[in-house]
Order: structure tokens, then sequence, then C-alpha cells
């Protein structure tokens, strides 16, 4: 759930201080739970895991068109961003505005993303497919063909009531410190996740994003949304290009693998509008729900004076130098989840 920032550096800070980033990394866990009707728990409460995924998998053949507000809210602070999802059952468009800090708001349509920064007439534009969003996200859970049973148990916790809703909640516990657990709250009816909590090994919570209102079916118009990603005159523009690659094929291999963590993508980004290269690798990783992104560039001693480890809510982001290239891996997973992949990670020769 991690994507490029323009300065890689900073990457895993700003995707959970900034609204907008931390409510598109959680609409990618929402959207691979959306519309996932709750299983029957057992006796204990015990539900299985193959069972949600199977669900999962069904469910990403539904869309719905809805307008609500999203809350986060960690140790670090709270935000909250309007959301406008529409879809006509083969695309998806949605556009979410930040309502804290520096006004900002970008739309998605599909794999196309566009981000207005009103204060420096400034838009983005880049391509997030294979980034670890949404469609991506979703086409890791199909049944057979993923280990989330090996990592994860799933249990029942009841019901409540979220955003004036009654949803089912259920939990999803870490087999191993490797990863985080979930606590998830889907809307009884039509099963959208109406809230979703990142928990620490001792169950507290450590990040949260929830719908404080929500309208279901609204009459959200594809079209209208579209012609918003259009820029103003005047607006500078950025265009990211995204190129797919292999992490074999830029140098690097990972001499022993971290438990349930699969590569997804490997992608080298560059900014259309600079006139400076830029050859930053992004390596994607997944179990299935948690990601780790391993930013890999040419060390530059202007830029890269912070090695260590930096935190906010459930992002933990680690930098080291490597010789002549600097690692940042980031990603909502324990520290000691991105030790390994930087203990792990050699360059070949």
């Amino acid at each position: 759930m991690q994507f490029f920032n323009k300065n890689p550096m900073i990457a895993g800070i700003e995707s959970a201080r900034n609204a907008l980033v931390f409510i598109a990394m959680s609409m990618s866990v929402m959207t691979a739970f959306a519309q996932t009707p709750a299983p029957a728990p057992t006796g204990d409460g015990a539900i299985s895991v193959n069972e949600w995924l199977t669900r999962m998998h069904e469910a990403s053949m539904k869309k719905r068109s809805y307008i609500g507000t999203l809350v986060q809210s960690s140790r670090d602070g709270m935000s909250s961003a309007r959301i406008w999802h529409a879809c006509d059952g083969t695309s998806q468009i949605e556009r979410i505005e930040s309502l804290t800090g520096a006004p900002r708001s970008s739309i998605r349509k599909d794999d196309k993303l566009v981000t207005f920064m009103p204060e420096m007439k400034l838009v983005r534009m880049e391509k997030r497919e294979g980034l670890g969003a949404g469609a991506s996200f979703t086409e890791l859970l199909k049944p057979g063909a993923n280990q989330i049973p090996d990592f994860y148990t799933v249990k029942s916790l009841g019901a409540e009531r979220i955003a004036g809703l009654d949803a089912e909640v259920v939990q999803l516990n870490p087999r191993d410190g490797f990863r985080y657990g979930y606590r998830i709250w889907t809307e009884r009816k039509n099963a959208l996740v109406l809230k979703l909590q990142t928990l620490d090994a001792s169950g507290a919570v450590l990040e949260q994003a929830a719908f404080s209102e929500l309208q279901m079916d609204a009459p959200v118009k594809m079209d209208k949304l579209k012609s918003m990603m259009k820029p103003a005159d005047g607006w500078r523009v950025e265009q990211a290009d995204v190129i797919k690659t292999t992490a074999s094929a830029e140098g690097w291999n990972l001499k022993t693998a971290v438990p349930g963590f699969k590569s997804v993508s490997c992608h080298k980004r560059g900014v259309a509008s600079s006139s400076t290269a830029d050859d930053t690798v992004q390596w994607v990783f997944s179990d299935g729900l948690a990601t780790v992104s391993l930013f890999l560039e040419a060390f530059d001693k202007a830029r890269h004076t912070q090695e260590g480890l930096a935190s906010s809510g459930a992002t933990h982001s680690l930098f080291r130098r490597m010789n002549e290239y600097f690692l940042t891996a980031v990603g909502e997973v324990p520290p000691q989840t991105l030790r390994n992949f930087a203990s792990a990670l050699e360059r070949k020769k």
C-alpha cells in the first residue's frame, strides 16, 4: 500500500502524516474487504480464513457508489477527508478531498491518479498500476494463490453500529511478529468496510480509519468526476512515469526471504517535467494484507543525511546507506520486519 513519492527518503513519513495518502492506503485494504458478506462464526467465534478469501475474491467484482467522510487517527494526530466513489461495473473512479491540513485533493480512475495542490498551483499525475493499490491488492486475495491462512487467523467479535449502520466486527490476528493485526467493521447489509484498525502485538490500536458518515448508493456521476481530472489553465503539471522492471534486472536480490512476504512488483520512477534523471527503484512485497516497499537509489550526501528508524502511527520507515546506494524501507509492519528486509538485501555483482 505504498507508492512513489517525489522524494522517497520521506515517503513513509508523508504517508502517515498526509490525510490523502493515509486514506489511499486504508482504502486499498477497505477495497479488498468491501462487499464481503460476513461468514457465520463457529461456536468459539473462529472463522475460516479460506472462506473469507473466497468471499473477498467474489466481492471484488461487485462495485458500489457512495459518498462519505473518512476520519484517520493515531497517536500522532487526526485528519479527515471527503470521498466520492462511483463505478459503472467495469471501471471505477474516486475523488478524495482533504478536510484538514493543507488543501489537497486527488482523483483516481482505475490506475490513473491526479493530485491537486492549490497552494502551489501544482498538479501531479501518475500511474498506480502494480504499486500495491486497489486492484493489485484484490488480486493477491485469490483463493489458493496466497498464504494468508498461514500467517493470520480470523475471529468474529460480534456486531456494533458505525456511522449509524449495523456492522459485523472481525479481527485478523498475525501468527508471528512480522506483521500487525487488523480489526474490521463491515456493514451488515452491503458489507462495505466502515472502520479499520491496525493493531500491535498487544492488541493496542496503532492507527484507525473510520467513516463518520456514509451515504450508500449515492448519485455520484462518473463523467463529472472524470471532467475534474483536467488541470486548470496556469497550473504546473508534473507527469510521473512509472516503468515496470525486475529487481534482478536492476541488480538487487534478497539473500533470504522474510516469512510470508512475496515480491509483487518492481518499478522505476521518472518525472517527465524534470531535466534530471531519476533511477529510483521501488520493490514491493506483500503477504496479501501488509505491504513493504523498498526504495533504492544512488546515495546523495546532500539529501541522505538520516539513517535509522522513523515511525508515525502504524507506518515505519528504515533509512540505511548501502555503499554507493541508499535504502528507504517503508511499511505498516513492525520495525523488525524492515530490519530483516534490509539485512537480506544485497547488490548483485
